[in-house]
């Protein structure tokens, strides 16, 4: 008989995208956005708001898609994937920003780049971390560090897509779980008469 635990199994547990590496990187990634765009460019430009409003978005759809989880892994999928285009739009701006200033981009190997890149893996990393980076530096610095936390974050999202991936080819969706839950409960009804 399909019993409590089974139904309490319906709806998994689902939350906990603060203690995702991919969320903490994402709201570190649009402090410093915010930062860097109030630093930086014009408060009443166009692209000061587009550029807050795409690291917003990464950070946001993180955390919706991890709330959605437990009724909807397509939804679930698709925010996560929606958390990860406003983050390559982000990182397209900065670079854009970086390009028609004709400053350089740090390539992944480059000492500063390399130095940036350790930050990631602090225990407990938080934008404290890359504050004078992003503060005391000059705009092309500051920019460049964004621009690999970008990287490090969508890392780290195109890792928990293919993860969310292969979830859902294996358990299925909340619907299908719906349906077997239902048919195991009819089936054992039955079995009771």
């Amino acid at each position: 008989m399909t019993g409590n635990n089974e139904l309490s199994k319906l709806i998994p547990a689902h939350g906990g995208y603060r203690n995702l590496q991919s969320y903490q990187m994402a709201e570190i990634v649009f402090d410093a956005t915010t930062v860097f765009c109030n630093r930086f460019i014009d408060k009443r430009s166009r692209t000061n708001d587009q550029m807050i409003q795409a690291a917003r978005s990464g950070k946001q759809n993180i955390a919706e898609g991890c709330m959605a989880s437990g009724t909807s892994k397509k939804t679930e999928l698709k925010l996560i994937g929606v958390a990860r285009a406003s983050l390559e739009e982000l990182l397209l701006d900065f670079q854009d920003y970086l390009r028609q200033r004709g400053v350089p981009l740090w390539t992944k190997d480059t000492p500063e780049a390399q130095k940036v890149r350790q930050f990631a893996y602090e225990k407990n990393k938080s934008y404290k971390i890359y504050k004078t980076y992003i503060e005391e530096k000059e705009d092309d610095v500051a920019a460049n560090t964004i621009i690999c936390m970008i990287h490090q974050t969508n890392y780290l999202l195109d890792w928990q897509l293919r993860a969310l991936e292969k979830d859902f080819l294996k358990e299925g969706g909340f619907t299908e779980k719906l349906y077997r839950v239902r048919l195991q409960y009819r089936t054992d009804k039955k079995e009771e008469r």
